[in-house]
């Protein structure tokens, strides 16, 4: 699971994540019928300084199902895609989840509106994302 969060320090992050994954964990052992730990780690926070940066996270975070083969071409359903308005084109008619994604931008966003002028504004500035953008691992020059 890949996130992007905004938090005002290291603190709020910490207690937003464990309330996180522990929700999570106790509604993924419900699933499953079973008890004990699910997530390995906790998390791998970075902090996001430049609008590359923010610009090549979000890239990543968008496009992460495709990086790992379990997502072919387009919008991936599973992400908060249908939501994010920095894509260049959206290409919807090649996009075999079309339908379903158009339906899902109708309910109730899955995201926040970002606070901080670097996810609102400043990774605009390198360029929108493109919907079959080739996305780089985050050792790989770019």
């Amino acid at each position: 699971m890949h996130l992007l969060v905004e938090v005002p320090d290291r603190h709020a992050l910490t207690r937003g994540a464990k309330g996180l994954f522990v929700r999570l964990a106790k509604q993924l052992n419900r699933a499953w019928g079973r008890r004990g730990q699910v997530f390995a780690e906790r998390f791998h926070a970075r902090a996001l300084c430049s609008p590359r940066e923010v610009r090549r996270a979000l890239a990543y975070v968008l496009h992460n199902a495709r990086r790992h083969g379990s997502h072919g071409s387009g919008i991936d359903p599973h992400s908060s895609g249908p939501w994010f308005d920095g894509f260049s084109t959206r290409r919807e008619r090649d996009d075999p989840a079309a339908e379903f994604i158009r339906r899902m931008a109708s309910w109730a966003p899955v995201v926040c509106r970002a606070t901080s002028w670097l996810l609102r504004v400043g990774w605009r500035r390198c360029g929108p994302i493109a919907v079959e953008e080739r996305v780089l691992a985050w050792s790989e020059p770019g």
